[in-house]
């Protein structure tokens, strides 16, 4: 709490103020140095070492003094300097933010993780697939709900996940689960899907695998990310009732537009609904009986910290689910740009790896590094697996 923070920094500067106390003079502790011997070189002969001659400059030159020994009192006070650094960094790691977390598997077991506030959620996930038997593959994630407002998210692997533990009110019933989610890189997989939505269904079952690696170039790889040109009718809820009325909405890489009534879809007739800098993006669960939406294929946006119903939440109805999906990933890319995409090399990287080691392993070989080439897509599990994970402070 902010009594303890306050405690520690006068702490801190309490000894910060003693080190300066600490006499400037004390020499650097005392060095030894040894020489190794050069090895021979093989099918040479061994000859007497013949002492370089020395030069009048150096020959002049007095002999070096030995160092002074330390007297008691310098000791006591290098000692005390030493202790006093050590007893600061320890009360910088105490400063640092730390939640328990533990882990409930499906068969009844559980894995317990100290998770620290510099910790991403690839670092948990990577923890979580060396205590497990998971297959490690990319679409693994960590997934966090709130009963209270029906709504889930998958949390980016560049998210430090002590940030969305802590927005959590005491009396929380929010969880975050470990599962599977076929969505989470879909835009990497079938980038067609939202770079060409536009085109019929037979087009975008025949593009090739070439085509795939050359619309990923083109929208990620280049001086900026290429946001999907996405643009719709949607429902939007209307504040404070359960009610819905149908916008043209435009996706922008600065955030989602609108087209007002009477007007077109025109850059300077556009109004401005949401940008995405403070806001995370939700699917809404069971919205037709909760808010009488359109349809069950919901989503949110909305600030992390708001974790009761507000004014401030904007409300999202689609006509379908593939809809909500162009939308909600299209999204995704929008706000995190090219971190979702070095997010996905990582894990794709990280998967390669614990898949070569696992084979090794299970065959009786010695682990290997992984090669250099460009990793084949990992295999996605026909089932979804999930566990679950609650989170004491």
């Amino acid at each position: 709490n902010e009594l303890e923070d306050k405690d520690l920094d006068a702490l801190m500067s309490e000894l910060a103020g003693d080190i300066d106390e600490i006499p400037a003079h004390l020499p650097p502790p005392p060095q030894e140095f040894t020489r190794s011997p050069s090895p021979t070189p093989l099918n040479s002969k061994v000859t007497d070492a013949i002492p370089p001659t020395l030069t009048p400059q150096a020959q002049s030159l007095p002999p070096a003094q030995p160092s002074k020994p330390m007297s008691q009192e310098d000791l006591e006070a290098q000692a005390k300097a030493d202790k006093i650094k050590l007893a600061l960094e320890k009360l910088k790691e105490a400063k640092v933010k730390k939640l328990v977390v533990k882990v409930l598997m499906n068969d009844g077991s559980s894995k317990t993780l100290m998770v620290d506030e510099r910790q991403t959620v690839r670092d948990v996930l990577d923890s979580l697939f060396e205590k497990t038997y998971c297959d490690s593959n990319v679409d693994w994630c960590l997934y966090e709900s709130n009963p209270s407002l029906q709504i889930e998210r998958i949390l980016e692997d560049h998210e430090f996940l002590v940030e969305p533990l802590s927005a959590w009110t005491r009396d929380s019933e929010n969880k975050i689960q470990f599962l599977e989610r076929k969505d989470k890189y879909a835009v990497f997989k079938n980038p067609e899907t939202f770079y060409l939505w536009k085109k019929d269904k037979d087009f975008l079952q025949n593009v090739r695998e070439k085509d795939k690696e050359n619309l990923i170039e083109e929208n990620f790889c280049g001086a900026s990310v290429i946001v999907p040109d996405l643009e719709g009718i949607l429902y939007l809820k209307e504040d404070g009732k359960k009610s819905w009325r149908r916008r043209y909405f435009l996706l922008r890489a600065s955030g989602i537009y609108y087209v007002p009534k009477g007007k077109t879809k025109t850059s300077r007739d556009l109004a401005n609904f949401i940008q995405f800098d403070n806001v995370n993006i939700y699917h809404g669960i069971d919205y037709k009986n909760k808010f009488k939406a359109p349809t069950d294929f919901c989503f949110i946006l909305k600030h992390p910290q708001l974790q009761k119903e507000s004014q401030y939440i904007k409300y999202l109805c689609c006509d379908d689910e593939a809809t909500m999906a162009l939308w909600v990933t299209s999204i995704r890319v929008a706000k995190y740009g090219v971190t979702l995409y070095n997010n996905y090399m990582t894990a794709l990287k990280r998967s390669t790896a614990l898949s070569s080691l696992c084979y090794n392993v299970a065959n009786g070989h010695t682990p290997r590094a992984p090669s250099q080439a460009t990793p084949p897509k990992p295999a996605i599990s026909k089932f979804p697996k999930q566990c679950e994970i609650k989170v004491r402070v």
